[in-house]
């Protein structure tokens, strides 16, 4: 019994380092406000997502098998508001290192649990990569280590790319193309999640 931790860390890495609507967020912060200014964000983001592995790891997957609407009503509305945040970020303008509200760890606490994409990730750890009758506890700590250990490596990675990007495309023509097509893969990152397959 236990966790296929050598598969699940392989998984993690190619789920926390694709595209989707946290590394947008994160991408978008770098490039407004640079890595610096967005490393309270970034802690935000890597400790909101144990604000969901913890309860999943101890009995709303029981929940969501009980009660699937309420699960149905969550998924979608958290998609709705993943896609106010890509419509807000195809209207942000660049402007590196200046003012403006930076997000602090109280804003990054709360994109993971809005994300569709971090649940699904998280469901399938435990779905996937669990053995039957591993003890909750276990298998909870396992999975949020992985992932804690992933996004430290990898989403500062993200804050510090929107920062080389902004660099180069900040106040030029290909600005708004940039922001616009970030804000479409965050909509798809949630579309390709809702779909059924």
């Amino acid at each position: 019994m236990g966790v296929a931790v050598a598969s699940f860390l392989i998984f993690a890495a190619s789920q926390v380092g694709t595209p989707g609507p946290a590394n947008m967020a994160l991408l978008a912060t770098g490039a407004a406000h640079g890595l610096r200014r967005a490393l309270p964000f970034v802690a935000g983001v890597v400790l909101g997502k144990q604000l969901i592995i913890w309860p999943i790891g101890f009995g709303l997957m029981s929940l969501a098998q009980s009660v699937p609407l309420l699960f149905t009503v969550l998924k979608f509305a958290s998609a709705a508001y993943i896609c106010w945040l890509a419509w807000r970020v195809a209207r942000m303008r660049l402007q590196p290192g200046q003012g403006g509200d930076v997000p602090g760890i109280i804003a990054g606490l709360i994109v993971h649990p809005l994300n569709p994409k971090a649940w699904a990730m998280i469901a399938t750890g435990f779905t996937a990569f669990t053995d039957p009758g591993t003890p909750a506890l276990q298998a909870t700590a396992t999975i949020a280590a992985c992932l804690f250990a992933m996004q430290c490596m990898l989403h500062p990675i993200w804050a510090g790319a929107g920062q080389a990007v902004a660099a180069t495309v900040a106040g030029t023509r290909y600005e708004r193309v940039l922001m616009v097509t970030l804000a479409l893969l965050t909509v798809a990152s949630v579309a390709w999640v809702l779909v059924p397959r």
